[in-house]
This record gives C-alpha cells, sequence and structure tokens, in this order.
C-alpha cells in the first residue's frame, strides 16, 4: 500500500509540474500575440507624414507624385560641393574635376548659349522636332559631353547625356508658366492659369485661413478631420489685390561662387571635405535645390544681406562664398540653432580675411526685425515641415501629436515671418522666399498673404519676378514644376536626380 500511495504522489507532481509549465507556456504565448498586436498598430511619426502627404500631395501633384514620392523615400539624396573661397580654390576645383563633377556655372552656360541660338519654337514644333531627326538636342547632348569630359579624367569613358526625354516634357510644362502682367487683379489672373477648380475653397478672411483646415492627423477632441488637400484656396484673400508679374531672363553666377555637381543619373557622392593650408574645410555639401534661393538673391558687390532663418548655415556660407556681401547677418531665433551657424563660420571662415566686421550673427524673432530700410537683399527660408526629414527621421519630427498645434500654425508663421521681410526691404532690394515643402499653401499661400498684409501695412509696391525664363538652362538638372503656382518656382524631387524639394520666389520692392 505504501508503494503505491508514493507513486501516486508522484504521478500527482508530474501531472501538476506539466500544467503549471503548459499554463506558463500559454501566458508567455498570449502576451507575445498581445505585444505583436501592439507593435502592428502602432504607427511612428514617419508613417503619419507618408499618410498626410499621400493624401494631401497626391491631389495637387495628380501622377507626378508617385515619381516624387519613391525620390522623397530614397535613403540617400543628392549634394552640391560649394567650393569655400577661403581655403586653396584652384586645388579644390581641380579635385572636384578630377572626380568627375563639374561646375554649375559651366553648365549653366552652356545651355544658356544654345538655347539663346535656338529661339523656342511652339509646342507642335517642338513635338514634331522630338518624332524627327532630334538634331537639336543632339547638338545640346554633345556639347553638354564635351563640357563633361574637360572636367573628367581623361580614361574616364563613360557616356555622359545631359538631355532627356523628362526634360522636354518639363520643357512643355514651362509653356504653363508665369506670365508677366500688368497690374492684373488676382481673380482675372486665376481664369487665365485654369487651376483645378476640384482643390478650391473659400478660406476665411484672416490670416487662420491658411492653416485653420489643415490638420494632417486627427486632432484631439475632435471626431472628424478634413485632408488638407481639399482646402487648396489660399488665393481668396487676395483677389482684389494687384501684383505686377516681370519676366527674369538670366541667373547671374558670381565670379567666386563655385559649386559643383554631378551629372543626371550619377549618384556618386563627394567625400567628406578636408581642411587646406588656410586651416578651413576645402567645401560645403548642400542639398543641390538649396542653392537655387542663394542664385536668385542676384548677388552684387556691396550688398548688405540678412538671412532672416538661417540655421544651420549653409546658405547664409553659400552668399558669403561670393565675396560681395558689405554686410551680412545670419540670423536665427533659438540659441541652439545660432549654435550650428557659429559652428559653420568657425569650420569656414574663421580668422581669414577682414569678415570680423562684416559678418554677424544675431539671435531674434524674425517676425520683429525692424532694421528698415537697411539691407537691400533678405533671404527668407522659413521653418517649414521639411517633407524630406519627416519621411526619414523620428526625432524631433514635426508629425508629432505633441505638436499638431504647432505644425497647423506654420503657415501664420511664414507669412508673418515674409510679412515683415517686405516692410523692412529697402526700396530696389530683393526679398527671396523658399521652403523645403511641396505644399502649395506654404509656399505660394503665404507669398499671395503677404503682398496683400505688406501692401495693407505700408503701401509699398512689390513685383514677382518669373524666373522660368532664367531657370531654363538648368532643366538639364532639375525638374522644375508648374502645377499651377502663381508667385514662384518649385525644384522637385526625382530619382534621377534627388535633391529637394526646393520652393522659392523673388520679389523687389520699388515703392
Amino acid at each position: 500500500m505504501k508503494f503505491i500511495h508514493k507513486s501516486d504522489a508522484r504521478d500527482r507532481a508530474i501531472v501538476t509540474i506539466f500544467f503549471i509549465f503548459y499554463l506558463r507556456t500559454f501566458f508567455v504565448h498570449l502576451q507575445l500575440c498581445r505585444t505583436i498586436s501592439v507593435i502592428k498598430k502602432k504607427k511612428t511619426h514617419m508613417d503619419k507624414a507618408l499618410k498626410h502627404f499621400d493624401e494631401f500631395y497626391g491631389n495637387v501633384y495628380g501622377k507626378s507624385w508617385e515619381n516624387i514620392r519613391a525620390a522623397l523615400l530614397a535613403e540617400e539624396h543628392k549634394y552640391m560641393a560649394v567650393v569655400n573661397s577661403f581655403s586653396d580654390i584652384d586645388r579644390i576645383k581641380a579635385e572636384l574635376e578630377s572626380q568627375g563633377a563639374m561646375n554649375l556655372r559651366t553648365i549653366y552656360e552652356t545651355y544658356k548659349e544654345h538655347l539663346d541660338a535656338k529661339p523656342h519654337k511652339s509646342k507642335e514644333n517642338r513635338k514634331g522636332k522630338r518624332q524627327g531627326t532630334g538634331r537639336t538636342e543632339s547638338v545640346i547632348s554633345n556639347t553638354g559631353m564635351s563640357v563633361v569630359q574637360s572636367h573628367y579624367p581623361t580614361d574616364y569613358t563613360s557616356p555622359v547625356s545631359l538631355s532627356t526625354d523628362e526634360d522636354d516634357q518639363d520643357l512643355a510644362v514651362e509653356d504653363q508658366a508665369l506670365q508677366p502682367v500688368k497690374l492684373k487683379p488676382i481673380e482675372s489672373n486665376l481664369n487665365e492659369i485654369a487651376l483645378d477648380e476640384n482643390r478650391i475653397v473659400h478660406p476665411n478672411t484672416s490670416l487662420s485661413g491658411l492653416y485653420e483646415f489643415v490638420p494632417a492627423t486627427k486632432i484631439k477632441g475632435m471626431d472628424d478631420w478634413v485632408l488638407e488637400s481639399q482646402h487648396y484656396g489660399y488665393y481668396k484673400e487676395g483677389l482684389e489685390f494687384s501684383v505686377n508679374v516681370e519676366s527674369e531672363v538670366m541667373l547671374t553666377f558670381p565670379q567666386f561662387l563655385n559649386i559643383y555637381t554631378f551629372e543626371k543619373d550619377n549618384n556618386s557622392k563627394f567625400p567628406s571635405p578636408k581642411k587646406g593650408s588656410t586651416g578651413v574645410l576645402d567645401y560645403y555639401l548642400l542639398d543641390g535645390a538649396s542653392v537655387l534661393p542663394v542664385l536668385a538673391l542676384d548677388m552684387q558687390p556691396g550688398d548688405v544681406v540678412l538671412d532672416m532663418c538661417a540655421a544651420p548655415g549653409g546658405k547664409t556660407l553659400s552668399i558669403l562664398q561670393t565675396l560681395m556681401p558689405h554686410t551680412l547677418v545670419a540670423n536665427d531665433i533659438q540659441k541652439s540653432r545660432v549654435n550650428r551657424i557659429h559652428k559653420i563660420i568657425d569650420e569656414y571662415v574663421a580668422g581669414i580675411g577682414q569678415w570680423e566686421d562684416r559678418l554677424f550673427v544675431t539671435e531674434r524673432d524674425a517676425r520683429f526685425i525692424d532694421d528698415k530700410d537697411m539691407f537691400n537683399k533678405i533671404l527668407v527660408d522659413v521653418p517649414c515641415t521639411t517633407d524630406r526629414h519627416v519621411l526619414h527621421s523620428e526625432e524631433n519630427n514635426i508629425f508629432k501629436s505633441q505638436r499638431v498645434r504647432e505644425r497647423l500654425k506654420i503657415p501664420e508663421l511664414q507669412a508673418a515671418i515674409l510679412t515683415n521681410a517686405l516692410k523692412i526691404i529697402s526700396v530696389g532690394g530683393t526679398v527671396v522666399y523658399s521652403t523645403c515643402s511641396l505644399s502649395p499653401i506654404q509656399n505660394d499661400g503665404v507669398v499671395g498673404m503677404a503682398l496683400k498684409k505688406a501692401w495693407e501695412e505700408t503701401n509699398s509696391i512689390m513685383i514677382v519676378k518669373d524666373m522660368s525664363k532664367a531657370l531654363n538652362p538648368l532643366r538639364c538638372l532639375y525638374r522644375f514644376g508648374n502645377f499651377g503656382l502663381k508667385y514662384g518656382h518649385i525644384a522637385i524631387p526625382a530619382l534621377s536626380n534627388n535633391w529637394g524639394p526646393m520652393y522659392f520666389c523673388k520679389i523687389v520692392r520699388t515703392r
């Protein structure tokens, strides 16, 4: 009997052990399933940004959005090298050219020469020419080849083409670009550019109309939300406001501003810059589209320049490389951002020349800078949704739920900064407004609002510069899209040259 009793006890113990093991396994599995479910449901801020862009930009850019989206999502994007005029210029240029890079000025001048020699034909004639011998394209391509090969090593044999069907498509878009007009009300111009009426609504009569209906995600406390793409009606407030648009025929490349790039479809990377004999770095790597607002400033000797929102400092440095400013003020609002500007100056300029009395870094709110009539050139590269950055970084992402209010107020902030720039620029001076966003509200919308407000508060007269002709020679490198733009221009990302987006608008004060 004792033997049977011990056996039963052992069996019960074994059963208990297996039961406990089963329960533990079951609960571990249950917890794992719950964890996986939470992970699947959890969306990153980058996911939220992409969802917003799909819903908004998909409507604004139509079929082009698919290609733009692919370029934005690519892990790597393309840079240009801005040669440091305070280092060994000839050595740096020779080294960059030996790597196959080309001077942007050379590319521009070459293509402008051929465009000037071959006047634009009608759209139908261009189409017929493409279907025929393609003689014009061949001439330009061959000339481009010779320019490129002059910068390549002698043993470099890879074929280079700077003219593609994609470029021809962009030239066709040019037909719809801005046209000079004489003080016509915006309402009449809207009929001429044939905006997509499905995207036009009527905002309120205050600045809040720019952002009141621009949420990208559900706002806490609201059951419904509205797509930003359904509120593409930022012209309404300027319907009775007259604006003069004048054509600009060419970009000016300052002698000492040397910018190097690789040709289309060449994604070679520039090596990290090294220090030269003067103790500063050889060149600065800048997004290839970010040089456009600097070129639009049309720098001239003796200019007094303000970079209103300068951090991290790449555009300020590019302006400085022209060696033209009499005075250059680089401003930003936060100490951390001002420190980034100082870091760039220390790495590229420190202790060289007489810039201590001509280059200043300030920490001010750009909306309230009141140095009226002091500056004849102002760059307004405003804070924006940074469309490329928010798709690749969770850190400080503007699509965080805690930053919804801040994001919705971005257009109002941008309009306030640009309005102030238009109020303080000297007569005859130039303001260039720019963003790295595809949003038409942050771009043309803000420009229209600021022009109207500046007129109401100062009675000053502004001219918007249509730079379509000036930008034509760069279509071999950039995709310039119109998409109903009324004031500015936008370089859109493309896998063949993955830089941007960059919107910019040039405004000149005449009174």
